[in-house]
């Protein structure tokens, strides 16, 4: 049984926005203009934000909760479920660019969610910025904004000037104050798991948004897959806070494991009454199959949502040669058991904005693991591609080179002969392999003794010119026939 209240107390609520949109249209940018004016602090990394933040704004006195998503495809579903607990998505476009996929996407999300769309049309003080056209763009893939006759707000925003700031949140409020966004302010928490991850000196760590009732340290909280006694709050900031309330994101700690990206939680009477709602979940692990080669390989990465996403590109790039086996996934830092479990499996190690401490790298050398760490889910995708090509045997490729009709034999010896003609197609060279073809069809192969063109010896003879040849060969060679040269070369496998 759920901690209880024994009155509940229903109130207005800040609102939900969930910020979408294209990769480099802006939308860190306009947190980080935001952050500046109205008190938001946002974290970034490598310039593409690569896991949901949660942050809250203060304007005249009022509230906004903002999520902040990943731009890049690899994170969709990341991006879909901030638009699940959100009231609000904005909808960023940049006025130089226009809608893109990844705008689409995001508008699609926010239809299937039922949430109000608010459209910030940011760079508008770029070269090339038209916010007329960006409208235009918008009304084909669905979204009227009221100026062309529709129902979206649209605001005209600068994270550079900080035009529009202001007014793109006090839309927000205005949206909210029409939704009339309420909720339970007392009694047992309930909300999202936002992010989550472990950390080596404080364990696991989990980014929760409270959606009614409050959060105290000392509940006892649970999910389908984690469970634990909270030991500390911290608010965005990173400042320990009593509780937390309706619409407010918080970092939790105190859940014994690390709870999935998206999971329901909720306060329970105690510990083991937490416990008895867990449900077994399947190990993070991909099967490769059958298939011949294989790559192995472990794979870490700084929290769930960034490890959901890696696995999601990593799952895209398998290929029928060669199969990527990873033997274990999960979130944290680089441990020892990770190395000896890359050794035991003859794998590498391969990790995603986080590392290995200086004794874990040094036992990875004892070992001959390889550990390959990456900030850029791009940088990663690329590299575990080469990898993967670069496990495969070199196949063997043919390289036609040209073809010679035979004009006339002039001597058959034993197993020889020496015969005259053109060079039809390309080039044909001393040291090729030659295949005769008469009358459409392969019929045996030969090989050069020598070749000469103007009865002097050479090493090749271009399309166009005639030549003369002592071939080698229990095939006989007979006036009409194609002789079709061509080497074997080694090449790099691809996928």
């Amino acid at each position: 049984m759920v901690r209880s209240s024994t009155q509940q107390k229903i109130s207005l609520r800040p609102p939900v926005a969930v910020v979408l949109g294209h990769v480099d249209h802006g939308k860190s940018s306009l947190l980080e203009a935001i952050r500046e004016d109205f008190r938001i602090t946002a974290k970034e990394s490598g310039g593409i934000t690569q896991h949901i933040g949660a942050y809250q704004a203060e304007v005249d006195g009022k509230k906004i909760t903002l999520l902040d998503t990943p731009g890049h495809e690899a994170f969709s579903a990341m991006r879909s479920r901030g638009a699940l607990v959100a009231d609000i998505a904005i909808l960023v476009v940049a006025a130089d660019d226009g809608v893109k996929p990844q705008t689409k996407e995001a508008i699609e999300q926010a239809k299937a969610a039922g949430v109000p769309l608010l459209v910030a049309i940011n760079k508008i003080d770029t070269p090339g910025a038209n916010p007329e056209k960006v409208k235009g763009e918008l009304a084909q893939a669905g979204v009227q904004v009221e100026s062309y006759g529709g129902s979206v707000p649209c605001v005209l925003t600068s994270a550079n000037t900080k035009q529009g700031i202001k007014e793109l949140l006090e839309m927000i409020l205005l949206m909210a104050e029409v939704e009339e966004l309420e909720s339970e302010s007392e009694g047992a928490a309930e909300g999202v798991v936002i992010e989550s991850s472990m950390d080596v000196r404080r364990g696991a760590v989990a980014t929760l948004l409270v959606q009614q009732g409050q959060l105290r340290p000392g509940d006892a909280v649970g999910t389908p897959t984690a469970t634990g006694k909270i030991r500390i709050l911290e608010d965005f900031e990173g400042n320990q806070v009593s509780f937390a309330g309706p619409s407010m994101p918080v970092v939790a700690l105190g859940f014994q494991e690390a709870p999935h990206v998206g999971e329901k939680f909720q306060v329970f009477s105690d510990l083991p009454e937490a416990e008895s709602g867990l449900q077994d979940s399947p190990a993070v692990q991909e099967e490769a199959g059958e298939q011949e080669h294989q790559l192995p390989i472990v794979l870490r990465a700084d929290v769930t949502g960034s490890l959901e996403a890696v696995q999601g590109i990593l799952n895209r790039i398998q290929s029928e040669k060669v199969a990527l086996k990873i033997i274990f996934s999960g979130v944290g830092s680089i441990t020892e058991s990770d190395v000896k479990m890359a050794r035991g499996a003859g794998a590498r190690i391969i990790g995603f904005n986080t590392k290995a401490a200086a004794k874990v790298s040094a036992l990875a050398e004892r070992e001959e693991v390889k550990i390959e760490t990456f900030q850029v889910i791009y940088e990663l995708e690329k590299r575990v591609k080469e990898l993967l090509e670069g496990s495969l045997e070199p196949e063997i490729v043919r390289v036609d080179l040209g073809a010679l009709r035979v004009l006339a034999v002039f001597r058959t010896e034993k197993s020889r002969q020496i015969i005259g003609g053109k060079v039809i197609e390309g080039e044909i060279r001393k040291g090729a392999r030659i295949e005769v073809e008469r009358d459409g069809e392969i019929v045996g192969k030969v090989r050069i003794v020598s070749l000469q063109q103007n009865k002097k010896d050479t090493g090749s003879v271009q399309k166009g010119n005639e030549a003369g040849l002592v071939i080698e060969s229990e095939t006989r060679a007979a006036q009409g026939d194609i002789l079709r040269f061509f080497v074997e070369e080694k090449q790099e496998a691809s996928l």
